[in-house]
């Protein structure tokens, strides 16, 4: 559970930081959430500020949870207009100085009351409780999300506009890409080394100007955190050698896109689920169970983890985007690829792979929904069916395993009906979240795919 703040304690707390961020001349702090549209907002409090911030909180309007990718504002049953107040309170455990930002640190922040109670949209508590649902059962996942981005000069993001200019011109997964790009990776992996964020691999991706970073897994609110932090961190070092991200699904229409594939293995106090077992490829049986239950939820729970109407132009097949709801091992035309990592290493490095998750989904929402999905299933003796071995979309029609859903409007349609996740949620949560992707629906109906890529592209 949750526990009610200690003001006092926060406040001290806050005032050791402060003095050591002032002997690293900090001067502010970014406060961030990220909101229903996948959009990381932020308000910012000079340094000297925050023992009160992390007391008292700093005010922000609940109508943040009805912000569109475009900034327009929808309403919902419960949540929208421009009465109320909530307080922002920094989780001070993840206060990180800015490598890339001199002058300033960052800090993510738990949305609460004025009375004092968590507030029930809020998308990091939802993650929260939802991990507290897992530790009830015994049991902890280990997460990261992969990050892709597209980074490059031009493009002024609105209908019509110039396609971006990739900032390489190396070709796919090319070493071309990391010379050309020599200086800004260099700076990159050296500011998040200084921010203490542990990656374990860089490359070049396989569209043009696209890159990839993996970093280690944590425990799912930490991995969602990293995720923030990461974008940030990789948006500024652009910043400072004259270049532009997008982590948008689709940076040019028609092409690959981004994903954020999310990787987690499950733990008990026997160790990995995912190991060591008699099931498939030495799953456990609550560990086969877990992806049983994922499997079967993946239409409701791709509304979440690919929620934007640019998340159906890259959600397609033979784009490695895992487009079909089946699974396999090491098979990344699948939406959950089993990873059971080489001999001698599986019991720690049998992991799953989300292959439907992109960067314009909210990674708490995201993380949260999984983890709601994997308690329900852990104990539930959820059997797989049989596994794909080849690429689905090369089957007889006949023979394919189903396609998730194909637009943002067909996967809202399943996450409606999904009574565990609009539990899990809970109703104020849960009934923003499908207003601002109905509203988003409205925004680009009848607009050609271009259209809706250049709206969106420099939102994410």
């Amino acid at each position: 559970m949750l526990e009610v703040m200690d003001r006092d304690a926060l406040a001290e707390q806050a005032r050791e930081l402060t003095d050591d961020l002032a002997t690293r001349a900090v001067r502010a702090v970014a406060l961030t959430w990220v909101d229903n549209a996948g959009i990381t907002r932020v308000k910012t409090v000079p340094r000297h500020r925050l023992p009160d911030a992390a007391a008292w909180g700093i005010g922000a309007s609940p109508v943040f949870d009805v912000f569109c990718v475009d900034d327009s504002i929808t309403t919902s049953r419960y949540i929208g207009g421009p009465m109320g107040d909530l307080r922002l309170h920094p989780d001070l455990d993840r206060l990180t100085v800015l490598a890339a930002q001199p002058g300033w640190a960052w800090a993510p922040v738990d949305r609460w009351t004025q009375e004092g109670e968590p507030y029930p949209a809020c998308q990091r508590m939802f993650a929260r409780r939802m991990v507290a649902r897992l530790d009830d059962a015994g049991l902890q996942l280990k997460a990261a999300f992969e990050v892709e981005w597209f980074i490059g000069e031009g493009g002024d993001g609105g209908d019509g506009g110039d396609a971006p200019v990739p900032a390489s011109a190396g070709p796919a997964y090319g070493m071309t890409r990391v010379v050309e790009l020599s200086d800004y990776i260099r700076d990159l992996l050296d500011a998040l080394d200084a921010q203490d964020v542990a990656v374990e691999q860089f490359h070049p991706e396989y569209a043009a100007g696209q890159l990839e970073l993996s970093v280690a897994p944590t425990d799912p609110v930490a991995a969602a955190d990293t995720v923030v932090l990461l974008r940030q961190t990789i948006r500024a070092v652009a910043a400072r050698h004259g270049l532009r991200v997008s982590f948008a699904p689709v940076v040019a229409a028609g092409q690959v896109g981004n994903g954020a594939h999310l990787h987690f293995s499950a733990w008990n106090s026997d160790g990995n689920l995912f190991a060591g077992g008699d099931g498939p490829h030495g799953m456990t049986a609550r560990g086969e169970s877990i992806l049983a239950g994922l499997l079967d939820r993946l239409p409701a729970l791709v509304a979440v983890t690919a929620p934007s109407v640019t998340s159906y132009l890259r959600l397609v097949p033979q784009r490695w985007a895992g487009a079909f709801q089946c699974w396999g091992r090491e098979n990344r035309e699948a939406a959950l690829r089993f990873v059971t990592g080489v001999t001698g290493a599986r019991d720690t490095a049998a992991n799953v792979e989300i292959k439907c998750c992109d960067p314009a989904a909210n990674p708490y929402l995201a993380m949260g929904a999984v983890c709601a999905v994997v308690a329900d299933a852990v104990d539930a003796g959820l059997r797989l069916p049989e596994e794909v071995v080849v690429d689905p979309a090369g089957l007889p029609e006949p023979d394919q395993p189903p396609r998730l859903p194909e637009s943002l409007p067909a996967a809202i349609a399943r996450l409606e009906r999904d009574e565990l996740l609009r539990a899990a949620m809970g109703e104020e949560l849960f009934e923003a979240f499908l207003a601002v992707r109905r509203a988003e629906v409205e925004l680009f109906a009848g607009r050609e795919p271009q259209d809706v890529v250049a709206a969106t592209r420099w939102a994410y």
